[in-house]
């Protein structure tokens, strides 16, 4: 960063989270393998095998928050942000008991034609999604926690992707049970609940031209992530890229 960067104006909040609403240009709903999935152009082998490997990236999620939390000292924040945690590991709070989302995407599998077993032993997952999955734990666990928080707004971009396959897999892949897609219906209210908060923190903190440039490598980081993990998953499923 030169001198000149350093002192430019500080973007508006309306145009800061305008720019960071551009990167979703890079969402990997964009990326060959959904398009594919998406399309209706996928094999069994295809869907199942982009199932077991996005298990390896819904175990992280819950690990990546814990991090974000222990690293914060906002109490506030951490208050909402379990909240998180309890969306993908489930709970069970007196009579009110909550399976989670890793559940609710295991029961996809098992709807998909994979079994339990081989979705939990993780023997499907390929390497490349696991370096880039790691590599975003690790980033939430080494960053300032309000980077890690940051990173997390790919979420802007996930309702949308979500309903597409609420809309398109039953039409195109009826052989999947209807049930196993629920996950995709309880993460479109829950993306846009999270988007709230994660995009408050992020419109506080990154308040000089430095900090929001800052904030929109973070996003491309994680936008990254996202689209590595589908590259590894096409190269070993035979989806041209």
């Amino acid at each position: 960063m030169n001198l000149s960067d350093l002192q430019q104006p500080a973007w508006s909040r309306a145009e800061f989270e305008a720019r960071l609403r551009e990167k979703g240009k890079a969402y990997h709903i964009h990326h060959p393998m959904n398009v594919l999935l998406n399309g209706g152009g996928a094999s069994r082998e295809q869907i199942r095998g982009w199932v077991a490997n996005r298990f390896y990236y819904q175990i992280a999620i819950p690990v990546k928050d814990a991090a974000i939390l222990s690293n914060c000292p906002d109490r506030e924040v951490r208050r909402s942000w379990i909240q998180r945690i309890l969306d993908h590991d489930g709970f069970q709070i007196g009579e009110t008991r909550d399976e989670g989302g890793i559940e609710a995407w295991i029961r996809l599998g098992v709807a998909a034609g994979l079994t339990r077993e081989e979705i939990l032993d993780l023997r499907h997952v390929v390497p490349g999604v696991r370096f880039a999955v790691d590599a975003y734990v690790n980033f939430a666990r080494r960053a300032p926690w309000q980077e890690a928080v940051c990173s997390s707004l790919t979420e802007l971009f996930a309702p949308e992707i979500h309903k597409q396959r609420l809309a398109n897999w039953p039409q195109h892949y009826p052989w999947i049970e209807p049930t196993g897609l629920q996950y995709f219906r309880n993460r479109v209210s829950q993306a846009r609940r999270d988007v709230e908060q994660g995009l408050q923190v992020t419109l506080d903190h990154f308040n000089t031209r430095p900090l929001q440039e800052r904030a929109l490598q973070v996003l491309q980081f994680k936008l990254d992530v996202l689209w590595s993990m589908n590259d590894a998953m096409a190269l070993r499923y035979g989806v041209r890229t």
